[in-house]
């Protein structure tokens, strides 16, 4: 039975969609394949890992018949990458999906699409809001590298996202750096009015920023007791939210610094990246030193190796004298898209913090190190 007759990238765009948060190794074989379902000529595609779950649909489908099945995603993809441009016919054949394009037929196993476990929205909708995509990636973009890994504290190994009237705010940390970032919303939520905090699982951001186009078409955001869903375009991605309290990040924000310096971006981030050359991977410490119109920056390593960068600005402040990992100072530099940033600082053993010049929207807090 013929399922989908299509040119190989109008098939390969969906799938690529869904495919991203298909894991290699699954403790369920069935986690490892995507849901494929037929009407008529709509052909939805599904996939989750049992937090996230992605669904999205294309319009070429093949004849009136109802089909509900499931097949390897890594495989499917990889075959239609692989085949030249061109029409690419799928068929269902004694549980077989068979592939063909010209002269090449590859016949992959299915398994029943009753076992796979599909994600329901749970619960009442509490806020629904709308933003353009390009926004929300943004806002994401600004504090998404300082989410942990792994973290035992889980709560830490997501982002907080914090709307309040028509304020969005986004924050991550991973215990030595912290990320802020906020923005206005077109109209204000709808739903009770109340104040929303929740954690969305690190994997869920990730994905969203590689799904989300830079462009003003609007994604809708709806939240559940422990669900948040979004819905841009043709593609609804569902994900479980992160239980736990998040840190008070307002306390972390050091407020009052007096020794502050305004330095271009790109030529601040230059001189980092050559400095960690001489870094190590155990060690990636670098000193940071502000005296009058100017920056050092120093690394050594153990093999009594030395680099030294210097940097004119305007600065007439106290002498300061204080050490960083250089990873942290190059991940916010790199994610960052303004000619300028602000740096604050108190002494050798307070936090330094990043922001943009006039503005209050971003803020990044990085501890000291000892050097």
């Amino acid at each position: 039975m013929q399922l989908v007759n299509a040119s190989r990238d109008s098939l390969l765009k969906p799938l690529q969609v869904v495919s991203g948060i298909v894991e290699r190794r699954h403790s369920l074989p069935i986690l490892a394949n995507l849901l494929f379902k037929k009407v008529g000529d709509k052909i939805s595609f599904v996939s989750t890992d049992i937090e996230i779950q992605i669904t999205t649909s294309a319009n070429f489908g093949v004849g009136i018949e109802e089909v509900t099945t499931t097949v390897a995603a890594r495989k499917l993809l990889d075959i239609l990458r692989a085949l030249p441009e061109g029409p690419v016919a799928l068929n269902l054949k004694d549980n077989k999906m068979v592939v063909q394009s010209g002269k090449s037929r590859f016949s992959l196993q299915t398994l029943s699409a009753a076992e796979f476990p599909v994600m329901q929205s749970v619960g009442e909708v509490t806020a629904s809001w709308k933003m353009t995509q390009k926004s929300f990636r943004q806002l994401i973009s600004q504090v998404h590298f300082a989410m942990a890994q792994q973290d035992i504290r889980y709560y830490l190994n997501g982002m907080l996202l914090v709307v309040e009237g028509k304020k969005v705010i986004a924050v991550a940390t991973d215990g030595h750096r912290l990320a802020f970032s906020q923005i206005d919303l077109l109209e204000a939520p709808i739903g009770s009015g109340e104040k929303q905090e929740i954690i969305i699982p690190r994997k869920t951001i990730l994905e969203c920023q590689h799904l989300l186009g830079d462009s003003d078409d609007l994604l809708e955001m709806s939240l559940t007791s422990n669900q948040i869903k979004f819905s841009f375009g043709d593609i609804e991605l569902i994900s479980k939210l992160v239980e736990g309290k998040f840190p008070d990040f307002q306390r972390v924000i050091p407020k009052g610094h007096k020794n502050s310096l305004v330095v271009g971006r790109e030529l601040l981030q230059s001189a980092l990246q050559r400095a960690a050359i001489l870094t190590t991977d155990k060690f990636k410490g670098v000193r940071f030193s502000l005296s009058l119109n100017k920056i050092t920056i120093q690394s050594t390593n153990a093999e009594q190796e030395e680099a030294q960068e210097e940097i004119a600005i305007e600065y007439d402040g106290e002498d300061v004298e204080i050490g960083f990992n250089v990873s942290y100072l190059i991940d916010v530099l790199s994610n960052l898209k303004n000619e300028n940033i602000q740096i604050s600082l108190g002494d050798a053993n307070s936090s330094a913090v990043v922001t943009l010049p006039n503005s209050e929207d971003f803020k990044y807090v990085v501890m000291p190190m000892r050097i």
